[in-house]
């Protein structure tokens, strides 16, 4: 679609809209005026107007800057003008409203969070951005447990990541930068090596700060993947390179059964783990098959009876809505023997189809919006049902139906490291490939550092900068 910005440059804005209103529609910024699809978005005067016009009508929508105190907020509320406007535009066309109404970022609970701290109200935050009253209270809770983290954390806390970027096998639905094993063998001993250099490295900075790890996450990827020596290995450099005795969580990825052994258990046991992912994203063998997976759902089962066996670690099992050939029926079956399996915590993910899947060039075989939409609001009514809390939530581009994940947990369950990285509590160092550092400002400000992105690269950089 056309793009004409008049009076302002907020273009990441308008396209985040665009996205949200038309999700197959990609900007063009014209160098003239021509006819066809097009939105005007123009800023003047302390209002946004948008005019949009497509497939031979019209619709119009305004939107308010409000008062700001602060260049910082100016743009803030220029933006959310400009995104509103657009919106309003784009309902007054003829688009159905979204499920999260004018929201576009990937993290509403912090900008719940705010309104809470001001003394706003769900209610209100429902009305200003046009979501319905039953988001606005997911979004509610979610965020009032972040606001409860956040309030247990002390001056110098600070989450760590270790990524190991290797599966089994790659996942049809996956876009993160992760090799299978087999295929990239020669890669593994080479990057064990290379992330340990890492952290020792890493570990001296954190030291010299005063900082303090509260919460140590190893994902990737499947970290399980790797040896029970390599991971024996792994952890043990975290614990040189690391001050870990305040550490209040420690969790490490098993998502993949067919990766899960007692003896990988064991080294997790001894080494503090407390609490391990087992994911099946589905209960069914013939979905499973369609995302590539290579394990079955028996698998499952015998996986987390070993984890069950090996101590008592806080479990996570993750579902996917949206998967290709489930049903709304299949879907419900796969949530009703999760929550028999009694996991501590369950996340229900929306499937995004990122450009970097295999999925994304099989659109055809996936259900629909109105068939995702039964999937995740089932899950909600049932894990609250069945004594579940919801205690973190984001969202991501290309979802199916615009929908979110969240966690789910048991009371006292929740997992802390999900929420120091979806909320920015605190800083996180990540260590690994594609790994992204996050430190945070008293003002809210957010700084990213990110490694290199795939195994060879990064094996590369970190040979590099010892020398060799």
């Amino acid at each position: 679609m056309d793009l004409y910005l008049v009076g302002h440059a907020h273009k990441y804005a308008v396209e985040q809209m665009l996205l949200t209103l038309f999700p197959d529609e990609r900007p063009v910024y014209p160098a003239a005026d021509r006819p066809g699809d097009r939105a005007e978005i123009a800023l003047a005067d302390g209002e946004a107007a948008c005019r949009l016009t497509r497939a031979g009508r019209s619709g119009t929508g305004r939107a308010p800057v409000g008062a700001w105190s602060t260049e910082r907020e100016r743009v803030r509320r220029e933006q959310q003008a400009v995104k509103l406007a657009f919106y309003r535009a784009g309902l007054a066309w003829g688009v159905p409203r979204p499920v999260w109404g004018a929201l576009t970022g990937v993290k509403p609970g912090k900008l719940m969070a705010r309104y809470l701290t001001e003394g706003r109200t769900a209610a209100d935050f429902a009305r200003d951005f046009d979501v319905s009253p039953e988001r606005a209270a997911l979004c509610e809770k979610t965020a009032r447990a972040a606001l409860e983290a956040k309030a247990s954390l002390a001056p110098g806390d600070i989450g760590l990541y270790a990524g190991i970027p290797f599966c089994p096998t790659r996942c049809a639905y996956c876009s993160f930068i992760s090799g299978a094993v087999d295929a990239n063998a020669k890669l593994v001993e080479p990057y064990v090596r290379a992330l340990l250099t890492e952290m020792e490295r890493t570990g001296a900075g954190v030291r010299e700060t005063g900082r303090r790890p509260v919460a140590l996450y190893m994902g990737g990827g499947t970290p399980t993947s790797l040896t029970a020596a390599q991971l024996d290995a792994v952890c043990a450099g975290l614990e040189r390179a690391f001050d870990l005795s305040a550490l209040r969580e420690y969790t490490v990825e098993a998502g993949r059964p067919d990766t899960i052994t007692a003896e990988k258990l064991a080294v997790l046991g001894a080494h503090g783990v407390t609490r391990v992912s087992v994911n099946p994203q589905t209960m069914s063998d013939r979905v499973l098959q369609a995302i590539g997976r290579k394990h079955t759902a028996r698998d499952v089962l015998d996986a987390l009876a070993l984890v069950r066996a090996a101590g008592p670690f806080v479990v996570n099992m993750d579902l996917i809505a949206g998967l290709p050939e489930d049903t709304v029926p299949g879907f419900r079956r796969t949530l009703e023997t999760v929550l028999d399996l009694g996991p501590e915590n369950i996340t229900v993910h929306t499937l995004a189809i990122k450009n970097g899947s295999y999925l994304a060039r099989r659109r055809d075989a996936l259900p629909d919006a109105a068939a995702v939409g039964e999937m995740v609001d089932h899950a909600a009514e049932r894990l609250e049902a069945a004594g579940y809390e919801p205690y973190y939530l984001y969202r991501q581009k290309y979802m199916s139906g615009g929908f979110e994940n969240v966690g789910w947990a048991r009371p006292g369950t929740g997992g802390l490291y999900n929420l120091l990285m979806m909320e920015e509590l605190c800083p996180v160092i990540a260590m690994g490939a594609g790994g992204s550092t996050k430190i945070t400002g008293p003002d809210g400000s957010v700084r990213r550092k990110m490694n290199p992105k795939y195994p060879g690269e990064y094996i590369e950089r970190m040979a590099g900068e010892n020398g060799v």
